[in-house]
This record gives C-alpha cells, sequence and structure tokens, in this order.
C-alpha cells in the first residue's frame, strides 16, 4: 500500500471508521525533519499491509490541525477503533515509528 492523503472530507471513512489502525502523519512541505520522516512512512505503509497510514497536510487543512491540538510538526498519532491511541512529535527512526503501534 502507499500513504493516503487524509483531508477534513475523508478523515471520517479513511481514520475514524477504518477497520485498520491508521498511523497519522501530521506535516508541511517547508518543514525539514518532515522530510525526513516521508520516505520512512512511505516504506511502512509498502512494508505494512495491515495498517494504514495517512497524511495530513497542516497548512492545507488547517481544520484537523487544530481539532488535534497539533503544536509542532511532525507529529505522529496512531487511531485505533476511532480513538488516539499513541502519539509522539518530531522526526525518529523507523523502530521508533514502529514502536508507536
Amino acid at each position: 500500500m502507499k500513504t493516503t492523503e487524509i483531508n477534513i472530507n475523508n478523515f471520517k471513512t479513511e481514520v475514524l471508521a477504518s477497520d485498520k489502525p491508521v498511523l497519522l502523519d501530521f506535516w508541511a512541505s517547508w518543514c525539514g525533519p518532515c522530510r525526513m520522516v516521508g520516505p520512512v512512512l512511505e516504506e511502512i505503509a509498502a512494508e505494512r499491509t495491515d495498517i494504514k497510514v495517512g497524511k495530513i497536510n497542516v497548512d492545507e487543512q488547517p481544520e484537523l490541525a487544530s481539532e488535534f491540538n497539533i503544536m509542532s510538526i511532525p507529529t505522529l498519532m496512531v487511531v485505533k477503533n476511532g480513538r488516539v491511541t499513541n502519539q509522539a512529535v518530531g522526526a525518529m527512526p523507523k523502530r521508533q515509528i514502529l514502536e508507536l503501534l
């Protein structure tokens, strides 16, 4: 699989109603650490069929960033059964990202 662009219109179906845990990446194109994490998330999305990896551009989706009180990016958040179960802020290696799941 590949990462899914999440926006205000598809958030409910792609995240809240997902039958798989969703790893969300709150990011922006101007954010250096976000660009470091992006390829790692693409790799995880390709390797793991048991999860969904979604990307939320905070500049394009300020409503979602506000709803989740995103103050720093990248922020990674795990949503299972419609609830946030884990989150972390900042760039991190693949091993640490997988530990969030």
